[in-house]
């Protein structure tokens, strides 16, 4: 058992290391663009940041119900944060303030459901591996989902303009990242962390230098 645990915190810490290294520079670059595409996008890259460095903390054993609620608030927020960045590309804003207003209402719900609902224990020898209640896998399915569609069809229109094999492996990063909780909220959670890697991984190639980086987000 002990060599499961320890296997669990070196891949999520090596995760949570890799993840705010990338957050970090998407901070970075809309500190030097000021738009909200990049300050979005780098949101939802701290929150896949905090949602790991949770998995560290309950892979060392502690747990507790409000540690559970704030990690499933932050998976959804995840794939929230990376869909209004996705968004901010379309030049609709009758689009824009509709999915903005459904963010607002489902992501309070989410909050209200998450308060007021018992979630019992949702890690299994010290990874995250629980039944959900129903209630909570409704609310939150209602926000990753959608999000995961509206991520996948602008970064498919995004590669259709751009043609590049670095934008390429930054989608895909982008997707599976988003994926990695939506399979989670949807009862897979043995996907989780090989999604969580994978993706990071995906992500890296795409910003593997400065000048890629700084290129990457001109869609």
């Amino acid at each position: 058992m002990y060599g499961l645990q320890s296997a669990v915190v070196a891949s999520t810490i090596l995760i949570t290391l890799l993840s705010s290294v990338l957050a970090l520079f998407l901070t970075l670059n809309f500190v030097a663009k000021r738009q909200k595409s990049h300050m979005l996008w780098s949101s939802g890259m701290w929150a896949f940041t905090l949602g790991t460095a949770l998995e560290i903390v309950f892979a060392f054993g502690v747990y507790n119900d409000a540690l559970a609620g704030i990690y499933l608030f932050v998976v959804a927020l995840t794939v929230e944060l990376l869909a209004l960045g996705s968004v901010q590309l379309t030049h609709s804003k009758h689009a824009k303030l509709a999915y903005y207003g459904f963010c607002a209402i489902t992501t309070l719900l989410l909050a209200a459901v998450l308060i007021s609902t018992n979630l019992g224990n949702i890690v299994t020898t010290y990874i995250v591996f629980g039944v959900l209640p129903l209630s909570v896998v409704l609310v939150s399915s209602f926000i990753t989902f959608p999000a995961a569609v509206i991520i996948a069809l602008i970064a498919a229109i995004s590669y259709k303009h751009t043609r590049s094999k670095k934008m390429l492996s930054i989608i895909a990063g982008v997707i599976v990242v988003s994926i990695a909780g939506t399979l989670y909220i949807a009862s897979f959670p043995e996907f989780l962390y090989f999604s969580e890697f994978i993706g990071i991984l995906l992500l890296w190639a795409g910003f593997f230098d400065a000048g890629t980086f700084k290129r990457s987000f001109h869609l």
